[in-house]
């Protein structure tokens, strides 16, 4: 079962598409059909299928979610206690709890199965650049 881990550097909060890394992974496989399963090894960022057609939609959901859960330093979290690393620290462990650090993508025909206008994120959560680690996993 082929495996294989990906880098992505962030430069901040938003959504950054690796649906291409996916996709070249799963073709130098050479299987016809499986299931790709993504890891994300951080627990302050999170995986996403999204639009990637409107660049509206990437904006939207990040300002959504920053009005769900705002910095620690906004009044109405005064009630988190985790601040050591700083007020966008643990608004982001509740972004990355409300979404998903794991997704299973189906292989048909040697490609990913998805629909014509979806993408795969890395959701990052943090204000600050980091170097997220995404283990691909082929299942066969």
């Amino acid at each position: 079962m082929p495996q294989k881990s990906i880098m992505i550097a962030t430069r901040g909060q938003g959504l950054y598409e690796f649906t291409d890394a996916a996709a070249a992974f799963v073709k130098s496989c050479a299987v016809d059909e499986g299931l790709l399963t993504l890891f994300v090894c951080h627990t302050s960022c999170s995986l996403l299928i999204q639009e990637n057609a409107d660049p509206d939609v990437q904006r939207d959901l990040k300002t959504f979610f920053a009005r769900l859960v705002p910095p620690s330093s906004d009044p109405s979290m005064s009630w988190v206690i985790h601040t050591m690393e700083g007020p966008d620290d643990m608004p982001a462990h509740i972004k990355s709890a409300l979404t998903q650090v794991s997704l299973g993508i189906p292989v048909s025909g040697g490609r990913l199965v998805l629909g014509t206008w979806q993408g795969i994120y890395l959701f990052e959560h943090r204000n600050q650049p980091h170097q997220r680690q995404i283990v691909m996993h082929l299942s066969v």
